[in-house]
């Protein structure tokens, strides 16, 4: 393991299997306040994120690219450095659901597109700084959340109704029902690797029984949009920090967040324990809001590759080689090293 600079680090051991779904353990039920949280949590830990797409174009196109961080609570860029191919006056907008979009145009041949990121986050797991709260009915909710209680292309939870209310309409409704319906996800759907198809909505997957992480995210979006609690599609970075992964996968993630009294929590069927260190790029109704790129034109997509990993605070910067020897993630044991 490298030697780590000051301030000296913190080893701690945080196993995940042990962490319960959603929130550890605690009641469900205590009302709360309406977006009551608690303190902004400290970011004691430092990921390098980001990815390296090349595409070729056969005649001129337009691409949308979706990889910066969006702003959040959680985490915190420290520094990035983006590079958007050969277009020298690519535009910058935000679309509808806040997310940062690129639009930019192809002219005939090979684009480099590369996003790479120092970002600051925390060493807890998911919603470990949430209130405990109950679910709204939906003439209580902010206005612009209501779309994300209707069906969308891929998470068509209109056809999933009958099945939902049949296997989770007894259990109480907020988050021990969005935990129930995570678990049961969990242990019924089988995660096959590379087993994705981007036209397979949430209804699909379940008759079919096996999926990728997108799959995963549209099922526990639906089941909870067909209970009427707000629920939305998320992508984003998942580093492996207190979670080994033997395979060493790096790619983009995709998971839900549910709405409950004022707050967004995360909810993971894929893996449905807390995790650590997830950078957020996009939310939306689905997967067609949240792509890392979406190509109008004739140009096809001929390297990725993608990077999520923890390394010591001040031993990297941008621009510096990929180096998994500085990785100090894919292990169970977390190593902090001080607040920011």
């Amino acid at each position: 393991m490298p030697t780590i600079l000051p301030p000296k680090p913190v080893v701690f051991r945080r196993p995940p299997a042990r962490l319960a779904p959603l929130l550890p353990v605690r009641a469900w039920t205590a009302p709360v306040p309406r977006g009551a949280v608690s303190a902004p949590p400290a970011l004691d830990l430092t990921l390098r994120v980001g990815c390296d797409l090349t595409y070729e174009a056969k005649a001129p196109a337009t691409m949308l690219f979706n990889v910066e961080p969006l702003r959040d609570r959680r985490h915190r860029v420290l520094a990035e450095k983006l590079e958007l191919g050969r277009d020298p006056l690519p535009q910058l907008f935000t679309d509808s659901h806040g997310n940062h979009v690129w639009r930019v145009r192809l002219a005939r041949g090979t684009h480099r597109f590369r996003h790479d990121a120092l970002v600051a986050v925390s060493s807890r797991p998911d919603n470990h700084d949430l209130p405990l709260g109950l679910s709204e009915e939906p003439d209580r909710l902010p206005p612009e959340l209501i779309r994300y209680t209707l069906p969308s292309r891929y998470c068509d939870s209109d056809k999933l109704a009958e099945f939902a209310w049949e296997k989770f309409g007894k259990v109480e409704p907020g988050l021990p029902r969005a935990a129930a319906i995570s678990q049961w996800l969990h242990d019924n759907i089988e995660y096959r690797y590379q087993s994705g198809r981007a036209d397979l909505s949430a209804c699909d997957v379940l008759r079919r029984g096996y999926g990728v992480c997108r799959d995963f995210a549209h099922l526990v979006v639906a089941l909870n949009r067909s209970f009427n609690i707000p629920a939305r599609y998320v992508t984003g970075h998942l580093p492996d920090v207190g979670f080994p992964d033997p395979d060493h996968h790096m790619d983009f993630h995709a998971y839900g967040e549910i709405y409950v009294s004022g707050n967004w929590y995360t909810t993971d069927a894929r893996f449905n324990v807390p995790r650590i260190g997830r950078v957020k790029v996009a939310h939306g109704q689905d997967a067609v809001d949240c792509a890392f790129s979406t190509l109008f034109g004739d140009a096809q997509l001929m390297n990725f590759q993608v990077w999520a990993y923890q390394v010591p605070r001040g031993r990297v910067k941008l621009g510096d080689p990929l180096d998994l020897s500085l990785r100090l993630d894919n292990r169970t044991d977390v190593i902090v090293e001080g607040g920011s």
